[in-house]
């Protein structure tokens, strides 16, 4: 078994500090394929992933890839998939797999070792999952988080249109699902410095007010949504207020669109990089 990592919020809080916050996706669909003029198959998935790794995994802090691009292509993808995280985890980005799972029992135990036990082939730094067949039914992911120094980002207040249904939703308490949430994963943050490993999706383009203190939670906060979709680093501050400095920005389409060419996918990051720190009150330093 590998020895426990250093708790995720102290790397992020180091690799965020050292590389400038920021997080990339990998998020290979046909479109994006296509416009590097790759096939849509397993090979070009594959160029496509690893010139992205190449380019980005020593420079930023984080890494996403989107699990499903992979999956589509079966276990030829996955394969891929593999060699994607453990690339760019040996090339020094952390990486959250974007998987978004949740379940009960058996099974949501069996994600978790899919994704947080380092002797899996998928094994990453963190992953987001859904929370919505109730918070302690991720259990599992939050107990392997914390055994191996993985971190776990809870879908809280995302930016699609349907996910206010659910989220702004009144419970009997009288607070918001998302802010229950949220009060949940502050709960399980306690006082860890600088930051716990239970962080939280909120979109980067919400222009309804969050109700919860984001600063309460103490854990990260990934907020996607940053270019193709609209948001802006400049944007940041009125979505996050008081937690800025947990805030790990997230682009995807706004980057990838520059490649293949990896000396334009690095002049693209760091501009992205810069204008984050800028942002986010950061020194001016980064790659």
């Amino acid at each position: 078994m590998t020895d426990a990592l250093e708790p995720f919020g102290a790397r992020l809080r180091t690799s965020m500090d050292e590389r400038g916050p920021l997080c990339v996706g990998i998020d290979p669909h046909a479109a994006l394929l296509g416009s590097w003029s790759l096939p849509d198959s397993v090979a070009g998935l594959e160029r496509f992933a690893l010139t992205v790794v190449e380019a980005l995994a020593e420079r930023v802090a984080v890494l996403k890839p989107q699990s499903s691009f992979f999956e589509r292509f079966g276990s030829a993808g996955i394969a891929v998939l593999e060699r994607t995280i453990a690339e760019a985890r040996a090339a020094g980005a952390l990486v959250v797999l974007d998987v978004k799972r949740g379940d009960i029992g058996s099974t949501v135990e069996a994600y978790a070792d899919a994704y947080l036990d380092p002797d899996s082939s998928l094994f990453a730094d963190a992953v987001t999952v859904s929370p919505y067949l109730g918070f302690g039914a991720l259990e599992p992911f939050l107990e392997r988080a914390e055994q191996h120094g993985c971190g776990v980002f809870v879908l809280a207040f995302t930016s699609n249109p349907e996910g206010a249904t659910v989220q702004r939703a009144v419970t009997a308490d009288g607070e918001t699902v998302g802010a229950a949430i949220l009060a949940q994963a502050a709960a399980r943050n306690g006082g860890a410095e600088p930051m716990g490993p239970v962080g939280a999706v909120v979109g980067a383009t919400l222009t309804d007010p969050i109700p919860f203190d984001l600063a309460a939670l103490n854990g990260p906060l990934l907020a996607p949504g940053l270019g193709a979709q609209g948001g802006t680093p400049e944007g940041l501050r009125a979505v996050f207020g008081d937690a800025l400095a947990n805030v790990v920005p997230s682009m995807s389409r706004e980057i990838l669109r520059n490649g293949p060419d990896v000396p334009v996918l690095r002049r693209v990051a760091r501009q992205a990089a810069h204008d984050c720190r800028t942002a986010l009150g950061y020194p001016s330093a980064g790659f």
